[in-house]
């Protein structure tokens, strides 16, 4: 082996290079101060700092201090002409590698890589890790591995990050061995001290059990995978499915609502039409009438003008021999009187047809009423809970003695439901998206924000007549039935309201109090105020007391019938909790004072 040049003996062990800054820790080995200042920065979390170079444990990070003596030699080694590469003295290996061109972008380490321990500054990316060192290192850093009798028996593998969890914290010892007693890694010494006596195999040997465990971990969460994938094809195969369906709704409704208006226009053109005859008919009937009247006037005016003319002739035989003929009675017989028949009128085609709208429109209405409870009131989706079951692991001098005896492991299955929502977060999980449904408002309420606000005014709202509608109590309901599962829903409201749940069957009409959220075996409900708050069902009230807030949350269990009230007002806090059982799916709805907005939380 070459003897090293002495220069090598002022290189810095971590980054080969001529000592910077150089210090000297109370093992005696010499380092750049910034080199060991970052190699034991990553081990304060810890708190067992190793010396690099002879690996001596320190269980206090010692304290730093520049050495003056090897500050003026390196100096003095830079000014003699020995520095390579910018000054920094190298063995000839590295000096070959410090010649070599500065390394590649793509070669510092990135947020996923493991970088080296011994750069400096930017680090760049490990090719191996050193199980001996606890220590991951670049190409540069890992030559004295390869070059070095020191450091021949280290095992080098691929680059590990987190190296320092593989030594025992107390006696800084490789972890090899597993205590099944304890369920832990330990080291050798480990075995004599803290863990004597206990159930200890190698760390391979637990490795090949449990990894029994992770392949039946492995194909339950692959038989989960493939369920939900076979769930999301057919969730994708409906929705495709409900695509097409209303599709082919909206061209066939279009179709069948241009045959109607053709059809009305058929029905216009018709009555139209008949109009006109009815008028042309009657026009010429009259026409040839007042021509046969017009002459006979002329003629009886003809006559009259004789008989004018015969009275006042004094010839007495000229008025004798025309007085005969003047004086005939007039035959008015062959035209008929003609008098209009005054039962007759076109005002009766204007009712007729006037019928026919108002009978339409009711029609309407009414068939309209109907499509929108078959759409709105079935829901596209049903939300069913699913209860994950977890594979727990038996008591583990159960599981010793199982091994022993026949060789496997019992597996019990936990199927509880999942635990009740604790935090914010935990409810949010159930958050479900709310709008109110407009044929059920009070006519004094006017719905905005895409049905997602109410406001109570004093203006009536053009508001159809449905049976679904509150006629008397400033109420509303919500569109979505709620069934099967959890639910999470936040308000913010202003004047006194109540907030609640119904069945569909709850009353809508009279000025009765069964009417009223929470009045009623149907109904739940909460009343707020700025006064406090109040429980009701079944027309029982209970006081509550809690915190005052513009924000309320709602939560429903349907399956395990519970109903809770939150104040929200940057913690939760509960109000008030119903524990009973849903038979029907829940509609929830709104007692308006002033105002109420569905929130919204995702």
């Amino acid at each position: 082996m070459a003897e090293p040049s002495s220069s090598d003996y002022f290189s810095c062990p971590l980054c080969v290079s001529l000592l910077r800054d150089p210090v000297a820790i109370p093992c005696g080995h010499s380092f750049c101060m910034d080199c060991i200042s970052g190699y034991w920065n990553d081990a304060d979390y810890t708190g067992i700092y190793i010396c690099p170079q002879c690996k001596i444990t320190f269980t206090q990070r010692p304290v730093l201090r520049p050495n003056a003596t090897l500050t003026l030699v390196a100096e003095k080694i830079k000014k003699s002409g020995l520095n390579l590469n910018n000054g920094n003295v190298h063995s000839p290996a590295v000096a070959a590698a410090a010649a070599a061109p500065s390394p590649a972008a793509n070669s510092y380490a990135g947020p996923a890589d493991v970088p080296c321990d011994f750069c400096s500054g930017k680090k760049l990316k490990a090719v191996k890790s050193c199980l001996n060192c606890l220590a991951s290192y670049c190409e540069k850093h890992l030559k004295p591995h390869y070059e070095s009798a020191t450091f021949k028996r280290h095992k080098l593998v691929d680059e590990l990050g987190n190296l320092d969890r593989k030594i025992c914290p107390q006696h800084q010892k490789s972890l090899e061995l597993f205590c099944r007693t304890d369920q832990m890694c330990i080291c050798a010494i480990c075995t004599v001290s803290e863990h004597r006596g206990h159930d200890i195999v190698s760390a391979e040997a637990e490795r090949s059990e449990k990894q029994k465990l992770l392949g039946v971990s492995q194909a339950e969460i692959k038989q989960k995978c493939q369920e939900r994938m076979k769930e999301l094809d057919e969730l994708r195969t409906s929705v495709d499915s409900l695509k097409s369906s209303a599709q082919r709704a909206m061209v066939e409704s279009q179709k069948m609502f241009e045959e109607m208006i053709r059809s009305i226009e058929r029905m216009r053109t018709e009555v139209t039409k008949l109009i006109g005859i009815n008028e042309k008919a009657a026009f010429n009937q009259s026409e040839a009438l007042v021509e046969r009247l017009e002459q006979e006037i002329d003629e009886l005016k003809k006559k009259e003008a004789g008989l004018k003319q015969l009275y006042s002739t004094e010839d007495h035989i000229h008025f004798l021999q025309n007085f005969n003929y003047l004086c005939t009675p007039t035959d008015d017989g062959f035209i008929p009187r003609v008098t209009v028949n005054p039962d007759f009128s076109f005002a009766t085609a204007r009712k007729a047809v006037s019928e026919i709208k108002e009978r339409l429109e009711e029609y309407g209405r009414e068939e309209l009423l109907k499509i929108s409870k078959s759409v709105n009131e079935v829901p596209v989706y049903t939300q069913v809970p699913t209860y994950t079951t977890e594979t727990l692991q038996t008591n583990r001098s159960e599981r010793t003695l199982d091994r022993r005896s026949r060789g496997k492991e019992i597996m019990t299955v936990d199927s509880a439901p999942p635990p009740e929502p604790k935090t914010r977060a935990d409810f949010l999980k159930y958050f479900c998206q709310l709008k109110l449904d407009p044929n059920t408002a009070y006519r004094e309420l006017h719905l905005s924000d895409s049905n997602k606000k109410v406001i109570r005014t004093r203006d009536l709202q053009p508001y159809s007549d449905t049976s679904e509608r509150f006629d008397s109590f400033a109420q509303v309901l919500c569109r979505e039935a709620l069934s099967g599962g959890r639910f999470y829903w936040e308000i913010e409201w202003s004047g006194e309201f109540s907030i609640g749940v119904a069945y569909k069957g709850i009353s809508r009409k009279g000025k009765g109090s069964l009417c009223l959220l929470g009045y009623n075996d149907k109904s739940w409900s909460l009343l707020c105020s700025d006064t406090g708050y109040s429980a009701w069902h079944n027309r029982v009230d209970k006081n509550v007391s809690g915190p005052h807030s513009p924000r309320i949350g709602v939560y429903l269990d349907h399956t395990a019938g519970v109903l809770a009230f939150y104040s929200i007002s940057g913690s939760m806090s509960l109000l008030h909790r119903f524990e009973t059982r849903f038979g029907e799916p829940l509609y929830p709805g709104f007692g308006v004072g002033t105002s109420v907005k569905i929130c919204q939380l995702k």
